[in-house]
């Protein structure tokens, strides 16, 4: 081959490989192989699943926390209190926040992407047409002792009308006014347990499970006394107190 002619196969190989570019270049890594900085995931079952699952449960139930799958609990807090959550977190509980500027890692467009992606996987709005759903959080202080009877009414039959669960023992309900357990969940957790229910354990939403003539849901008031009810049995410094030594 003679000088010229080797000299136009190399100023080809050299143009081929600019129109290829260099990133079809033997050693250079595929897109599909490339991998995401942190702040730029927006996928939802993943931010899901690095953030959420631990205490809401994989899929959204079945968590130490409240079930997050469940269409009351989103219907009743909608969108934007979702997203506040997430990003602010809940102060005096275990739920951080999750945004920068409360000192989490995530984006603004992360926490609304995790907000939005709750909402189209397991939001059921067409379940609640017509119905009137209570708010998502209280308008006015709870009364404790009228709380007391609405606990009896709606809620004595699994968790016993003083609260302990000692004769439903067999359901697994446990003490809903263990200090240790009130400690752990603000006045707004007990609420929105209330209004949404655990169905996963069969627990019923706000529209009860009376049965028979006196079959109704909870009112927004008996809602929020239940909540002052069970909350006056918080104490400042559960747990075992420290043995006093002369």
């Amino acid at each position: 081959m003679s000088l010229r002619s080797m000299s136009i196969v190399f100023l080809a190989c050299v143009l081929a490989l600019c129109v290829t570019g260099c990133k079809d270049a033997p050693g250079m890594p595929k897109p599909w192989s490339e991998i995401q900085r942190p702040d730029q995931v927006l996928d939802f079952a993943t931010l899901y699943g690095q953030n959420c699952a631990a205490c809401h449960g994989d899929h959204g139930t079945n968590g130490a926390a409240i079930s997050l799958a469940n269409p009351v609990y989103l219907a009743a807090a909608g969108v934007d209190n979702i997203q506040r959550v997430t990003a602010s977190g809940v102060s005096g509980t275990m739920m951080p926040g999750f945004a920068r500027s409360a000192g989490g890692m995530l984006t603004d467009r992360q926490i609304a992407a995790l907000a939005q992606g709750m909402m189209a996987a397991w939001a059921r709005p067409a379940e609640f047409s017509g119905q009137t759903l209570p708010a998502y959080a209280g308008s006015s202080p709870g009364d404790a002792a009228e709380g007391q009877k609405a606990f009896a009414t709606f809620c004595a039959r699994c968790h016993d009308a003083d609260g302990t669960g000692v004769s439903a023992q067999k359901m697994h309900t446990g003490s809903l006014v263990e200090p240790s357990y009130l400690s752990l969940v603000s006045d707004q957790g007990l609420r929105s347990f209330i209004v949404a229910g655990q169905p996963e354990q069969g627990m019923p939403d706000w529209r009860s499970d009376l049965t028979g003539s006196g079959a109704r849901a909870m009112s927004d008031k008996e809602i929020a006394d239940t909540v002052t009810w069970l909350a006056a049995h918080r104490t400042t410094t559960p747990g075992q107190p420290y043995q006093q030594h002369p």
